[in-house]
Formats: structure tokens, C-alpha cells, sequence
């Protein structure tokens, strides 16, 4: 039988198993401890410093994501040296970092700025011009950077080579020049990028961002509502959460934006594709058909009711099965669709009108 490791944490006595870090112990200890390059989908890697702890009889402060807990450790994850260290990087942090609601026009999360104004940051010691370059040549229809917000915490960088395993985007220059890029500085459309959006998804202040909402010259005028749905692009099931203006369209609401869930909380683990986040403008295109079309012996086709365009569509199926025989049907699915609406059109196919004619286009 394994012996229970244990470590003190704030006086606190707390098990832990081999591989974990101070930090996923604190976590699971209800201690909060501030981060800003930590991600649970990436590999730790300590760049932003934020969440240093003191750890009896080592020198210097450790960073809580990327130490591993070993027993018998007797850490503090606050104290006047923590509160101090973490007070003068905030404030070296902010020397170079827009704030206020104009950096943010959609009023993106800022976590920098969060924890500044949480830990009480100087705000009084000056403010530097950011010299990490753009790409102002890039096309891309989606993503967009700001080299001003960007704190160099990597995880956009990580994210794209760890989880997505395409390394777009890379670390490029040195010292306060350092700066999120490309090889050549190319636009993300001439990269191996798969617009996954998954840079947005992960940056902790906004540099990463949507470009959709900026081109269409949104602003934040009210707070958005946040409606967890499900991507209706596969059949993969992928939880997404649509940020919805409500008064927008004079009460109809519009999707300014979508966001991935939480990591952790759904299948999709906070990841999205390029379709699931991007692709939602449909929503309000004008070409979308928002009522059933009938065609009449004009040849045109003409609004009609749900009733009427379902009695004309099953007089049509039942009118082949009558004149050539029920294998003269075929039934195409959709992955689009449910599990359920699947079965229920095989089910229509076999059941209903007598035929195995049934695909489903995602078993091609």
C-alpha cells in the first residue's frame, strides 16, 4: 500500500499525489494563487512569475505552476515578500499596458488589469511606449494581434504547438522587443494556421483578440449575455457559449461574438475549430431562409407554413413510393444533426416507407 505523501500549505496539512505541482495542490486546497501564463491544457513553464510562493529553507521564490510538490514542503502562498514581489511586477507589468475601456471596446477580459487593480499595483510609475512589433500586413480575416497588450506569457505560442501541434506563431526578437510572430512575419493565411482561434481562447489579456467585431466597428454599449449552445457544424457535439447582445435588432438580439467554455467543463475542453468560432454570421445573413419554401406550377418558389411545406413534402416521398416502389427513395442524414434526429430518419427510411436507401454523410 502507497504512504500518503503530504506537504504544509499556509499551516495547512495537505496530501498530494507524485507529478503534481503546488499549484494544482493549492487548487484542489481552495487557496487561490494568481497566474497569468498558467494554462491546465499546456505544460507549465513559470514566464509570467505571478504566482510565486515561499518555500521553507529555499532561497528564492518558486513559481507554484512549474514546482513540483515534494514532501514534507512547508509553503506559504502569502506573506509580506510574496505581497511585495507581487506588487512591483504588476507594476512593472502595467509600465507598458494600455487600460481603461477604451483598450478593451468589447470589453474583453483583461486579467493583468484584474489583478493589478485585486493586489492594489503602482499606477504612478510612468508609462513606456511597447516596442513588440505587429503584423500590420496580415489578412487574416479572424485573428487579430495587438502587440500592446501582450505580456509575453507564451501561452498563445504554446497552445498552437502543444494542443493544435502546428507552430504558426513563435516567440521572435529580444528583450523588450519580444514579440508574438510568424516565420518571415507572414499573415496567419500563409502559415500552417488552422484559425482555430484557440490563441484568443487562451491569452489572459485581450492581445490575442477577434478581428469580426473590430472590422464591423462594434462597440460595447450594454453588457452581453452569455448562452451556452452547441455547435451545429459536426457531429462532434462541441459546447460553445454565444455572447448575445439582447437589445440588438430591436429586441431579436444578435451574436457579437463566441466564446469556448471554461477548460475542463465540457468535452470539448475549452477548444474550438475555425467553423465553431468564427463561423456564426450566418445567423443574421440575408440570404438565410427563415421560413418554408414551396414551389409552385409557376416554377417559383413561394413562402409557405411549416404544415403546408411538411404535407407537400410527404404527398412528394409518398407519390415515388406509389408510382416506382419504396427503393426508388433514398434518405440522406446530416452529421450536423443530432444522434437522435439520426435514428429518427432511419427510422423514417425503413419504418415509414419501406426502404434501406438510408445514408448518413458522415460514414463516407
Amino acid at each position: 500500500m502507497s504512504k500518503t505523501l503530504t506537504l504544509t500549505l499556509n499551516g495547512r496539512e495537505a496530501g498530494f499525489e507524485p507529478g503534481e505541482t503546488v499549484l494544482d495542490v493549492a487548487s484542489r486546497c481552495e487557496l487561490s494563487i494568481p497566474t497569468l501564463c498558467h494554462d491546465p491544457r499546456l505544460d507549465p513553464t513559470g514566464a509570467c512569475r505571478i504566482c510565486l510562493v515561499e518555500i521553507e529553507g529555499w532561497r528564492r521564490l518558486a513559481p507554484a505552476c512549474a514546482t513540483q510538490a515534494e514532501a514534507g514542503m512547508v509553503i506559504h502562498t502569502e506573506n509580506a515578500r510574496i505581497d511585495r514581489h507581487r506588487h512591483t511586477l504588476l507594476g512593472l507589468y502595467l509600465s507598458d499596458h494600455p487600460g481603461g475601456p477604451s483598450a478593451r471596446p468589447l470589453g474583453e477580459t483583461d486579467q493583468l488589469l484584474e489583478l493589478a487593480e485585486r493586489h492594489g499595483a503602482p499606477r504612478s510609475w510612468g508609462q513606456l511606449p511597447p516596442l513588440r512589433a505587429a503584423r500590420p500586413g496580415d489578412e487574416n480575416p479572424y485573428i487579430h494581434f495587438d502587440p500592446a497588450r501582450c505580456i509575453l506569457c507564451a501561452r498563445c505560442t504554446r497552445y498552437c504547438d502543444e494542443v493544435e501541434g502546428v507552430t504558426a506563431i513563435t516567440l521572435a526578437g529580444r528583450a523588450a522587443e519580444t514579440t508574438i510572430a510568424t516565420a518571415d512575419q507572414l499573415g496567419l493565411l500563409e502559415t500552417t494556421c488552422e484559425m482555430c482561434g484557440g490563441c484568443i481562447d487562451t491569452c489572459p489579456t485581450g492581445a490575442m483578440t477577434e478581428k469580426l467585431p473590430l472590422l464591423r466597428g462594434d462597440k460595447l454599449e450594454r453588457p452581453l449575455e452569455e448562452v451556452r449552445s452547441t455547435c451545429n457544424f459536426c457531429g462532434v457535439g462541441c459546447q460553445l457559449d454565444l455572447m448575445v447582445d439582447r437589445e440588438a435588432h430591436a429586441g431579436r438580439g444578435r451574436v457579437v461574438k463566441v466564446s469556448s467554455p471554461p477548460v475542463g467543463t465540457t468535452t470539448n475542453d475549452g477548444n474550438l475549430c475555425v467553423k465553431g468560432r468564427f463561423a456564426y454570421e450566418f445567423i443574421d445573413h440575408a440570404d438565410r431562409l427563415t421560413t418554408p419554401m414551396i414551389r409552385g406550377a409557376d416554377g417559383l418558389l413561394h413562402e409557405a407554413s411549416w404544415e403546408a411545406a411538411l404535407e407537400a413534402a410527404s404527398a412528394g416521398l409518398l407519390g415515388v413510393k406509389e408510382r416506382h416502389g419504396p427503393d426508388a427513395l433514398g434518405f440522406v442524414s446530416s452529421s450536423r444533426c443530432t444522434m437522435e434526429e439520426n435514428y429518427l430518419v432511419q427510422k423514417l427510411s425503413r419504418a415509414v416507407f419501406g426502404t434501406n436507401n438510408v445514408h448518413q454523410c458522415a460514414a463516407t
